[in-house]
């Protein structure tokens, strides 16, 4: 069994620094292995896109696993994160931030970009600290409805 790359004792803040690391490095490289370990066993997520949670590590690694299978060959992912502010100390913690997700040609260009809210909820356990609950969304335009994928969009 691999470990994340925060040990136990790390404060809050500190592991979640490190736990953002992790998970731009994993997306950049596709590497559900290494994304997947910033997650527990009994996490649960509530996505953004078209299902309502996903119940464990399982059901999350399959939607993940898709779509890294879906982007584009030779396509990466670069993961800007803003705003980032934890709460929390001792054995949980919460941290919020607005997630910049950028696909990108191989030499860098910038295809296309959307921003979505997220929330962790970290806790501390044996192994180092891991996502026991993920939350992600964007804003709804009042008027129509539709999601709101830029924050200088958002009102």
């Amino acid at each position: 069994m691999t470990h994340p790359p925060h040990p136990p004792h790390t404060p809050p803040e500190e592991a979640v620094a490190a736990m953002v690391a992790t998970y731009q490095h994993a997306v950049r490289a596709r590497d559900v292995d290494a994304f997947m370990q910033l997650y527990d066993t009994d996490v649960r997520v509530f996505d953004t896109w078209g299902t309502w949670s996903y119940e464990g590590r399982d059901a999350w690694r399959k939607m993940i696993e898709g779509w890294f299978a879906s982007l584009g060959t030779g396509e990466q992912v670069d993961v800007r994160v803003s705003d980032l502010r934890v709460t929390g100390g001792g054995h949980l913690a919460v941290a919020t931030a607005a997630f910049t997700y950028a696909a990108l040609t191989p030499e860098g260009r910038e295809l296309r970009s959307m921003v979505n809210r997220l929330t962790w909820v970290v806790a501390q356990q044996g192994s180092g600290w891991r996502i026991v609950h993920e939350h992600t969304s964007v804003p709804l335009d009042l008027e129509h409805a539709k999601g709101i994928f830029q924050r200088d969009a958002a009102r």
